[in-house]
């Protein structure tokens, strides 16, 4: 077995203009100035008869198209990314820290173990970091999962660390998946890059690619692939072909003819009900709204806009005075009632203030202050200007009535007060007193009249009562204007007005539906081309991944009699339709994969529509990390595998997590290189990795060892380590029998039948030198004479005499390890034949 160097080359990373998987150029024009797909269709554009309304459409659409697409920086296709290693902390069953180290270049690595050793930790790992989720964890939604996928032994900080390598570039990128929760779908992804920084995966750009060109296939896929929806598998191949701006542009007219359809589709529905509603009524206006409704053709919208807006020529005086009638506000008894009993109780509380001598105060203040000015500026008068007696006002008297004035003021500041409350109080009332409108009813113009002539009344006691009385006659009788107003329009307007409410709400979309009509033609047409072109250009793209799937599958089918004729794209956008059609004949009989299939047939034909997605030219990945795929295969197809994946290889690395033991031999025995890593768990999730080395190297190293270990018991030497060599030999035989039958092309399950019934080491030593298992022991010895020299035949007689009774004499056991193994090597392989 041949394995691979484990340390990186990234030297030897291929060229960006490397040739397809499918031998066929990619279906992208790397190079091309702007989309290969919109120059294509801009160029059946121009060479179109289409209309130039309908051409400009489609040009808008197109351009949308191209501008609306993601222009994050992504992976460069140009500069393939490779995997260097995955470590895994506290995540599902690894617990403290492990590393799967890879080689990160073009190559296969089969990544084995038992079940439970933690190899599809790592799976899983680099899946999550890479999408954010697994496809397991898809489609095992339960809480069990949800809540217990850290790690029990170290699952406090879990973490996932992939190292990446991009072709060209000399150091190592960093893919670091932490969890900040307990949710395992919301993990925080940090991309570091040498020379460019730190980032959140996220915002990379590398969304568009990991849909286009999933590098990750596990067992849950290969079932999804098959039992999905068909539009997801449509959805799966369309993505790669290049056509993303078609489907966004389609995607663009398709949503506005569902509105320009919504909107007809409405309005259509609606005109029936409104149509009888409008019969129903026994009104001129209701039968003019239904002629121009129910026409031939297009609406009146004129004369519907006319009657909706309730021009003049709609309605009649009558209807119009009643409707201001129904409008019409008398006073605010409330507030005039308010207001008139504040006036009263401030005319009740002036008459108390003049019974009390607060006036009479105000009155004797206002004398003594005048006197009080009159003598200070006749100071020379020596009589009293008011009762001429000779007492002079002096100074002496001025002062004693000035005392007598503050005291006196005092006394008035109540009357003073109570003046201006009910000067206060007549205003409130006459605010309330508001002109009459320019039209009345008859009934109502002597009430207003009586009621706006309270406002030239001076007299507070008599506005009371006037006010008062004339606001509840005239309140009165506006609340029976109204109410026989209302019941009046309720007789004659209100089915009317129910009627023209729903009219107008019609109206508005009746008219923008059909002004859309010509619109909605012209998206119809555009649409129609758009598919016509997009047939034929995924037809064209679609033929290479055709061509390549069938090459894989003819490697897979092995002895099945099922042909894979063609793989289509049918249905065209809608989801309910669209489909990924897989025609297959059964001997020659036309039939339905899916329903004459058998499990192990239907996984095959998964890997033939999966593998061709990642050598896609331009996939940015040049990785794919598949996860148990041989489940449910027989063994000439785990063969058929083997080729498959040794292809794909050449110009991808392929990293293959398994437990059956028989993908890495049908490596072996078809003489492909591949790298193979062990692994292994221990107590407390401890995972480890080793490189393991092919199963002779394995018994030889044993045997070694058990040569060099001092001061053993004679019977290790006499039977232990003839035992062990012999499984050398007898290992050494099997690995060429299988060589040899594989060359021979006898199929799997005979080969395997041919090899169980080989029970000797003679029988598979005639086997492994012939082939033949009925050459006898003359024959084989003196096969191993002419190959491995003489002491050949005493070496393999010493390997079978250990298993005697007596044992078998050992004087050099180092040298005895070194002549089988030099033997060995020279056996297990089978010397070409020349015809």
């Amino acid at each position: 077995m041949t394995e691979h160097d484990e340390h990186p080359e990234r030297a030897g990373h291929p060229e960006h203009n490397e040739p397809s998987q499918n031998g066929e150029p990619s279906g992208r024009a790397p190079g091309a100035d702007g989309s290969p797909t919109l120059s294509r269709l801009a160029d059946r554009l121009g060479a179109s008869t289409l209309a130039e309304p309908i051409r400009a459409l489609l040009r808008e659409a197109l351009a949308a198209a191209g501008t609306g697409t993601d222009t994050t920086v992504g992976p460069d296709p140009d500069q393939r990314v490779f995997l260097d290693s995955v470590s895994v902390t506290g995540f599902r069953g690894i617990g403290r820290k492990a590393r799967l180290p890879l080689s990160a270049k073009p190559g296969v690595t089969l990544v084995v173990g038992r079940n439970g050793s933690g190899k599809s930790s790592f799976a899983e790992g680099v899946e999550t970091a890479f999408t954010g989720r697994t496809a397991r964890l898809d489609q095992q939604r339960g809480e069990v999962w949800r809540r217990h996928w850290r790690n029990l032994h170290d699952g406090a900080d879990p973490r996932i660390e992939v190292r990446l390598a991009l072709a060209g570039d000399p150091r190592l990128s960093t893919l670091t998946c932490t969890w900040p929760g307990d949710d395992l779908t919301t993990p925080e992804v940090e991309f570091r890059r040498p020379g460019h920084g730190r980032r959140a995966f996220a915002d990379a750009g590398w969304e568009r690619a990991l849909n286009d060109h999933r590098p990750f296939l596990s067992y849950s896929d290969l079932d999804r692939v098959i039992s999905g929806k068909p539009s997801e598998l449509y959805d799966s191949v369309a993505s790669i072909l290049g056509l993303g701006e078609l489907t966004a542009a389609d995607g663009r007219l398709q949503a506005e003819e569902k509105a320009l359809n919504s909107a007809m589709r409405a309005v259509d529905a609606e005109q029936p009900a409104l149509v009888d509603a409008l019969s129903s009524l026994d009104d001129e206006r209701a039968t003019r709204a239904l002629a121009a409704v129910d026409r031939a053709g297009v609406p009146d919208f004129d004369a519907l806009d006319a009657l909706v807006s309730g021009l003049p020529d709609a309605d009649d005086d009558r209807l119009r005075e009643l409707r201001a009638t129904a409008e019409l506000a008398g006073p605010d008894l409330g507030r005039v009632g308010e207001a008139v009993d504040r006036l009263r109780e401030a005319v009740a509380v002036l008459d108390d203030v003049r019974a009390s001598g607060a006036e009479d105060a105000h009155q004797r203040a206002e004398l003594l202050a005048k006197a009080i000015d009159h003598s200070r500026r006749r100071a020379d008068e020596d009589t009293c200007p008011v009762c001429g007696s000779d007492r002079p006002l002096d100074d002496a008297w001025a002062e004693r009535a000035a005392d007598q004035v503050a005291a006196l003021r005092q006394e008035a500041a109540t009357a003073r007060q109570a003046r201006d409350e009910l000067r206060d109080a007549v205003d409130a009332v006459r605010h309330l007193v508001r002109p009459a409108p320019r039209w009345l009813p008859a009934p109502l113009v002597d009430p207003w009249e009586e009621w706006s002539a309270c406002r030239g009344l001076g007299d507070a006691e008599r506005l009371a009562v006037r006010a008062e009385t004339a606001a509840l006659v005239l309140a009165d009788a506006c609340a029976t204007l109204r109410e026989e107003a209302a019941r009046e329009l309720e007789k004659l307007d209100e089915e009317w007005r129910r009627c023209v409410t729903r009219l107008a709400a019609w109206l508005g979309r009746a008219r923008t539906a059909h002004a859309g009509k010509p619109r909605l033609r012209q998206v119809r047409a555009a649409r129609k081309w758009l598919r016509e072109a997009g047939a034929e250009l995924r037809a064209e793209r679609l033929r290479p991944f055709e061509d390549h799937s069938q090459r894989i599958w003819e490697e897979l089918r092995q002895q099945s009699s099922v042909d894979l004729r063609s793989v289509r794209l049918t249905g065209g956008e809608k989801a309910t339709v669209r489909k990924l059609a897989m025609d297959v004949s059964v001997d020659g009989t036309e039939a339905s994969a899916l329903g004459v299939m058998s499990q192990g047939e239907l996984h095959s034909l998964a890997l033939s529509l999966f593998l061709p997605r990642t050598a896609a030219q331009d996939s940015p990945f040049g990785f794919v990390v598949i996860d148990d795929p041989v489940q449910s295969m027989d063994p000439a197809k785990v063969h058929g595998l083997a080729k498959v994946l040794h292809d794909l290889g050449e110009t991808r690395q392929v990293v293959v997590f398994t437990h059956d033991t028989r993908l890495q031999r049908a490596f072996a025995h078809q003489e492909f290189p591949v790298t193979v890593l062990e692994v292994e768990r221990e107590e407390r999730s401890a995972v480890t990795v080793r490189r393991v080395t092919d199963p002779i190297g394995q018994a030889l190293a044993d045997a070694r060892a058990l040569a060099g270990t001092p001061n053993l018991p004679p019977v290790v030497m006499t039977h232990v380590l003839p035992s062990l060599c012999r499984t050398v030999l007898e290992r050494a035989f099997t690995e060429a029998t299988w060589l040899r039958l594989h060359r021979a092309g006898l199929a799997e399950h005979e080969a395997e039948t041919t090899v169980a019934a080989a029970v000797t080491l003679l029988d598979i030593a005639a086997l492994g030198l012939f082939g033949d298992a009925s050459k006898g022991p003359a024959d084989i010895y003196a096969e191993l004479r002419r190959r491995c020299g003489s002491d050949a035949v005493g070496l393999v007689r010493q390997c079978q005499e250990g298993a005697h009774p007596s044992g078998t004499t050992m004087p050099d056991p180092r040298r005895f390890v070194r002549d089988v193994e030099a033997v060995a090597q020279t056996v297990r392989k089978p010397e070409e034949t020349t015809p």
